[in-house]
């Protein structure tokens, strides 16, 4: 942790005793040879460092990126105000850290609407009896939400979340017959009597579960995407390349849907994850699930064609 600067010197973690010292000994032998240009700078690097700490104990959530900065702002304060000011001005808390506006509903909407578009064209044999219920429902679930909250999700509201997971529901259970009755059917022999037709049934199924595994994913990392505009929770639950080195990434990048839905995409063709990296173990789970149902269905398919091809 940073402590503030009650007595008017910068007061850094255990270990750098000997940079603060450094610090304090240059604007003491300014003083002795009648400079007193040195002091105000270090006045004025006291009052920020001490911001700082105030500002990072509100906004990191337990985070301390600006604790590893002290050292260096203690350094600048001996070479200059203008280091001084260079140092401060690159410590940035990653935007995934801190409280942001809300990401755009659009991106989630179109792929809602391209997953409602899959289960229509898939095969009365593959649906529910009921044919246009689950299409159905979900496309006015999906034009409700739009209506309550058209733009940003910036705006918490357990009727808004609980409606969102309702539509995600539907649209895993829908997809989850569907591959079912694709699966008993390729092993019991009554499916597949036509290469074509089984493919794009296959790739409409694999294509539907990628964009409803990446909808959960997107809908639980740090509790929602408007859980994470407010920056509700300081643990991630997925960890993306640009949290490990933060120095490649836009300084205001943090996930967003279409991050969640390439994380989904590479888990169903990987079978395992690539580059994001489950941290909890509902996350875990749920890419094992997803892994599983992709194997399964994309090997029966592909066996199958394979099989009537020749």
């Amino acid at each position: 942790m940073i402590d503030g600067a009650d007595r008017g010197g910068v007061v850094p973690e255990s270990g750098d005793h000997s940079v603060a010292g450094q610090a304090a000994s240059g604007a003491s032998s300014a003083d002795n040879v009648g400079d007193g240009v040195a002091h105000d700078p270090l006045r004025v690097m006291n009052a920020l460092y001490a911001e700082l700490a105030r500002l990072e104990q509100m906004l990191c959530a337990g985070h301390h990126p600006v604790t590893g900065a002290g050292t260096q702002v203690a350094r600048a304060v001996a070479t200059g105000t203008q280091t001084a000011r260079n140092v401060v001005h690159h410590v940035h808390v990653p935007a995934w850290l801190r409280v942001t506006r809300g990401e755009n509903r659009w991106p989630v909407a179109v792929a809602m609407m391209v997953a409602i578009g899959l289960q229509v064209v898939l095969p009365d044999r593959l649906a529910p009896q009921l044919r246009w219920l689950f299409p159905g429902l979900e496309f006015a679930l999906l034009v409700g939400l739009i209506v309550a909250n058209p733009v940003r999700f910036n705006r918490e509201s357990t009727a808004l979340r609980i409606a969102s997971l309702v539509l995600a529901g539907l649209l895993s259970l829908a997809n989850a017959w569907s591959a079912t009755l694709l699966v008993m059917g390729l092993v019991r022999g009554t499916e597949g009597n036509d290469a074509a037709a089984l493919l794009s049934t296959g790739a409409a199924i694999w294509l539907t579960n990628i964009i409803a595994f990446g909808v959960w994913y997107w809908q639980f990392d740090r509790g929602g995407p408007a859980a994470r505009a407010h920056a509700r929770h300081r643990l991630p639950d997925f960890q993306f390349v640009q949290m490990q080195n933060p120095e490649l990434a836009d300084p205001d990048w943090e996930p967003e849907f279409v991050d969640y839905l390439y994380l989904s995409f590479t888990n169903a063709t990987a079978f395992s994850p690539t580059d994001v990296m489950p941290l909890s173990r509902w996350a875990k789970l749920t890419m094992l699930m997803q892994s599983l149902v992709s194997l399964v269905t994309v090997a029966l398919v592909i066996a199958r064609a394979v099989n009537i091809l020749k």
